[in-house]
């Protein structure tokens, strides 16, 4: 079985481990805060960062690495589109997700209102927190942009830009930095993720020390 180190709230180990459940692979978790860096986890991948997929002497690092690998091994479940320009749609979208809404939205929530919390023991920059709102909001904007003209974020069909977003969304929601309030679109499509059975165990795991908002799991929100 694959073994995958990572930890509740990475974004990128819960895009993996969405994408796997979906394939129906199976995955053994194994806890890894990166930022405790054990010299064990650096000879796995020497930048330090979940995840990171181990089984037996081949060792995966990165999820779009991880992602594609699965995709081209796993004929279940095609997550990438039919065609080259679906092909090209998704990964735009899924480069989006992992670049752009982590670096406005998932990177700086994760700093200011979970390490700073659990390990620095500060209290979160006001500013940063308000910051970072107004780029989730603009970013849900452009989700139901999308979703007005699609069923799903690429396209007819669900696949890797769903779960790359949905990784990123609830992360964030996780730590309060969602505000659905005029966004029905995305509302209704994250709704209908919450839904299915291969995401719901990420929705029941917790940070220790670091609970969610009460609508957080909820279908109806």
């Amino acid at each position: 079985m694959w073994r995958l180190f990572q930890y509740p709230l990475c974004p990128f180990s819960r895009k993996v481990r969405f994408a796997c459940a979906v394939k129906a692979v199976p995955v053994e978790l194994v806890l890894e805060h990166p930022w405790d860096r054990r010299e064990e986890f650096a000879a796995l991948n020497p930048a330090r960062q979940t995840p990171v997929m181990q089984k037996g002497e081949l060792i995966l690092v990165d999820s779009a690495a991880i992602c594609d690998y699965f995709e081209e091994t796993v004929d279940r479940v095609p997550l990438l589109g039919s065609g080259p320009e679906d092909r090209a749609e998704v990964r735009r979208l899924v480069a989006w997700f992992d670049q752009k809404f982590y670096a406005e939205v998932t990177a700086p929530l994760l700093g200011e209102r979970m390490y700073k919390r659990l390990y620095s023991r500060q209290a979160p920059d006001a500013g940063v927190v308000r910051s970072v709102g107004r780029n989730a909001d603009s970013h849900l904007d452009y989700l139901d942009f999308l979703l007005d003209r699609r069923r799903w974020l690429s396209g007819a069909a669900f696949g890797l830009a769903d779960i790359a977003a949905a990784a990123q969304i609830s992360v964030a929601d996780y730590l309060g930095g969602i505000d659905w309030d005029a966004h029905e679109a995305a509302r209704t499509w994250y709704s209908a993720i919450k839904s299915r059975p291969t995401f719901r165990p990420l929705l029941a795991e917790r940070m220790e020390g670091l609970p969610p908002p009460p609508h957080y799991d909820k279908l109806d929100f």
